[in-house]
């Protein structure tokens, strides 16, 4: 049961209405983090712009998924985890072990995917105050050093999707289950 109201179209506060329904285009449904999100204008809002400014950052898009995904797993939100699958499979066309590996934290195989995991997790675990060395890392893996800044956008976007929906207890929408957390091994 969630703790925040998860609101639709016709729920939203007046401010969230036009956002409530991009989302609905976007996906053909509501996801529930959108609903929650609907709560505070501002914080839908604030979704709405960072996720449109991590989309044009260098990063490929099979990057910016892997510091999602790894945000999602780090933070406990299995919503996220769920639909950055999603889109991680049906977008970025990353193969299932490599997600099922993201999951859970291992080695996915690919050098840049997982020095892009691996700097996600010191961003987290560190709160920006990576040590030289992981940064040195993460330069000698193919990134520029201002791609370091890009993954900290999108751990500020993760933190913002993964609180909120930790905040307000989201269930996984049934769109999303098949991309839940464990689902990739059945």
């Amino acid at each position: 049961m969630t703790r925040l109201p998860l609101h639709t179209l016709e729920t939203a506060p007046e401010a969230s209405r036009p956002l409530v329904q991009q989302a609905l285009n976007n996906n053909g449904f509501l996801p529930n983090l959108i609903g929650v999100l609907a709560n505070a204008p501002a914080a839908l809002e604030t979704y709405f712009t960072v996720s449109g400014l991590n989309a044009r950052a260098s990063l490929s898009l099979a990057e910016r998924e892997v510091v999602q995904i790894t945000a999602a797993r780090l933070h406990g939100c299995e919503f996220c985890v769920a639909g950055h699958t999603s889109v991680a499979l049906k977008k970025a066309q990353l193969d299932k072990l490599t997600v099922q590996q993201l999951h859970l934290g291992g080695s996915t195989g690919n050098t840049r995917l997982d020095a892009v995991a691996r700097f996600t997790a010191e961003v987290i675990a560190s709160r920006g105050n990576v040590g030289d060395g992981a940064l040195a890392d993460f330069v000698a893996a193919g990134f520029e050093p201002a791609q370091s800044l890009e993954v900290v956008l999108g751990v500020s976007l993760a933190t913002l999707c993964n609180f909120a929906n930790n905040l307000g207890r989201s269930p996984i929408n049934p769109e999303l289950q098949a991309f839940r957390p464990g689902a990739l091994n059945a």
